[in-house]
């Protein structure tokens, strides 16, 4: 069905499409790469100064498409809204820069018909290539025929839909700052050794005493020990792919690297796929408790997380289920600050992995027992936060992705949308 207004028209005849951008070669501008795009996120991450050469170029308002296998398929497309008025940046030949025509697009609007999953289909059906380089067919997109809304309709199915990754922007970066700030914390009690002594003072600014260790002067009372005194180290598993009957969308849930890789989250609560009763019990993989810090340990090394719940992982991890009175926090934040050193551990020739007998030796700096009870107290509200904060992200996420096709295809109507997400931005306000 079509509404009043509504027209069918050629995408080349509404949008432009790697349109002329003036930018002289040797200029130096903002560059944003491939890897600067996270997947299914409005926002470019980060950008670096380099000489214009080639490439892409683009100002504010166009959307950034990635036209290369996996890129495309796992979401990698960007609104642009990092630069100056009139600046012009460059980035990865690998972009389509999708482009509002004046007076008949609005930028935003380009930028959710491209993330919406019938354009993201045409576009991914049209790649052609050898495998593992295939690309985005120009001619077929441009000659792409869509129902395009009138201009204000436009406006406010985009302004419905940014409401909502406003706030899920605004969480993020409430949680990178709380993320810090725990982390700032973990550095000052047991790096620095400023934990507050019985008096509450900084304990090496106010004379603690120390002594020598293998891992230098530390804080009287404190021991070396290893990453293996800190809980259990667990492998995961795989059961066989040959058995369809031992994945599920419904079952227990299993974690991959791929999975933390595509997410900024704290936590993980499941994979993109479960694991049934029976491809548990014919796998190597164990469950895993409510707690357990899950970590990759297989290149690339070091993606993290929190189990929110019951889980499995495959072999990619090493995971650690902390010992009652060390706890997931503290856990959580060794291996993190360890990384470096526990990467630098690990051996292979083509990918490297730390094995968990290797892991359960990394050397650590063991505080006392009531140091790291009263630290996980004092950050335990900043995890209650970023917990609160994702479960909100993960609902605003579901409801854009549920809205998105409705409004750009007519189904629901701009007003009931505005209802809804007025609604929810309320309750979570």
């Amino acid at each position: 069905m079509r509404y009043d207004g509504w027209k069918e028209t050629r995408l080349i005849d509404v949008i432009d499409i790697n349109p002329r951008t003036p930018l002289r070669k040797g200029t130096l501008a903002k560059k944003v790469s491939m890897q600067d795009v996270a997947e299914f996120t409005r926002k470019i991450q980060s950008y670096e100064i380099a000489e214009f050469t080639s490439g892409s170029k683009f100002k504010n308002g166009d959307t950034l498409l990635a036209r290369i296998t996996p890129c495309l398929e796992n979401g990698k497309t960007a609104y642009v809204d990092i630069l100056e008025d009139n600046e012009i940046a460059f980035g990865s030949t690998e972009f389509i820069v999708l482009r509002a025509k004046e007076g008949i697009t609005d930028s935003k609007f380009v930028y959710y018909l491209a993330i919406s999953p019938e354009f993201r289909n045409i576009a991914i059906k049209s790649m052609t290539g050898s495998s593992g380089r295939q690309r985005v067919q120009s001619d077929v997109l441009v000659n792409t025929v869509i129902d395009l809304p009138p201009l204000e309709e436009q406006k406010r199915i985009a302004n419905v839909l940014s409401a909502i990754d406003d706030k899920i922007e605004l969480n993020n970066e409430i949680n990178q700052t709380l993320e810090e700030l725990a982390q700032t914390i973990f550095k000052r009690w047991f790096v620095d050794f400023e934990f507050p002594n019985e008096n509450g003072e900084p304990y090496k600014s106010s004379g603690g005493k120390f002594v020598e260790s293998k891992l230098g002067m530390i804080p009287e009372g404190w021991r070396v020990a290893t990453i293996g005194d800190l809980g259990d180290v667990v492998g995961g598993g795989t059961p066989s792919k040959k058995r369809e009957d031992y994945f599920t969308q419904n079952g227990i849930p299993w974690i991959t690297p791929k999975d933390l890789s595509n997410s900024k989250n704290r936590y993980v609560e499941r994979g993109s796929v479960d694991i049934t009763e029976e491809g548990l019990k014919n796998s190597s993989a164990k469950l895993l408790p409510k707690g357990t810090v899950l970590f990759s340990s297989r290149a690339p090394i070091g993606y993290i997380a929190i189990a929110k719940n019951e889980v499995t992982t495959n072999q990619g991890f090493k995971s650690v289920i902390p010992h009652k009175d060390i706890g997931s926090e503290f856990v959580f934040q060794v291996l993190k600050y360890n990384k470096d050193l526990i990467e630098s551990r690990a051996s292979g020739t083509t990918f490297k992995e730390i094995s968990g007998g290797e892991l359960k030796k990394v050397p650590i700096v063991l505080p006392k027992m009531e140091v790291i009870q009263r630290y996980n107290e004092a950050v335990r509200s900043l995890g209650e936060l970023i917990c609160n904060n994702e479960e909100e992200i993960n609902a605003l996420i579901s409801m854009r992705d549920s809205l998105l096709p409705k409004l750009m295809s007519g189904e629901i109507r701009v007003v009931d949308a505005e209802r809804e997400v007025e609604v929810c931005l309320q309750k979570s306000s």
